[in-house]
């Protein structure tokens, strides 16, 4: 029984995802609102397209400002869109 057990735990294994994107969007706080950017290549012609996915995540010291580039990672849903939180900003905006 602790081998199936074992065995199960291996199949529902689920590797970490971390994703790296801008901060776009000034929500409530501790809200955070980043954009993915990733491109595609279409699957007729081959021209590579750019789409983008937002995120909400958590950020538990509000210390994201407009335009930063954040590393975020899921986590178990926080609320009903929440399901991510900051890990680290990796390059912050000058303030003019």
């Amino acid at each position: 029984q602790i081998e199936r057990l074992s065995a199960a735990v291996v199949v529902n294994y689920r590797a970490e995802m971390n994703e790296e994107g801008e901060w776009v969007d000034v929500a409530l706080s501790e809200v955070e609102v980043a954009q993915i950017e990733r491109l595609v290549r279409h699957p007729l012609y081959g021209k590579q397209l750019r789409r983008s996915t937002k995120i909400k995540a958590h950020d538990e010291n509000n210390v994201c400002q407009q335009g930063d580039l954040v590393r975020i990672k899921e986590t178990r849903p926080i609320s009903k869109t929440k399901s991510w939180t900051l890990v680290d900003v990796v390059e912050t905006v000058e303030k003019i």
